[in-house]
């Protein structure tokens, strides 16, 4: 099944190699970062069903080291709608509002 990114969900993903891309990081850092979201994001293509529900309705979240991130999403009939692309600092919740956009 495919992912199919909110546009406030690309801006998440956007922010976070920004940061990892300031200077004080090192270079590659932003490239292992982006690496890291697609691979989370390819392995809930290859098993929607496998990570837990997080929040109401069956959004589920995929996270693991070394990022403090999370990929947010709901599994639809024919596609993956990823949220968010969350810092574990952000409010929980701060994305509800895109599951009506």
């Amino acid at each position: 099944m495919r992912a199919i990114f909110h546009l406030e969900a690309d801006n998440d993903f956007i922010r976070g190699l920004q940061h990892y891309a300031e200077p004080g990081h090192p270079p590659e850092l932003s490239q292992r970062f982006y690496r890291h979201i697609n691979t989370l994001v390819a392995e809930i293509e290859a098993r929607p069903g496998l990570f837990r529900v997080y929040r109401p309705p069956h959004a589920r979240r995929h996270f693991r080291r070394p990022f403090p991130y999370a990929v947010v999403c709901v599994v639809k009939p024919d596609h993956i709608w990823v949220l968010a692309v969350m810092h574990f600092k952000q409010p929980p919740s701060y994305w509800l509002h895109r599951l009506t956009n």
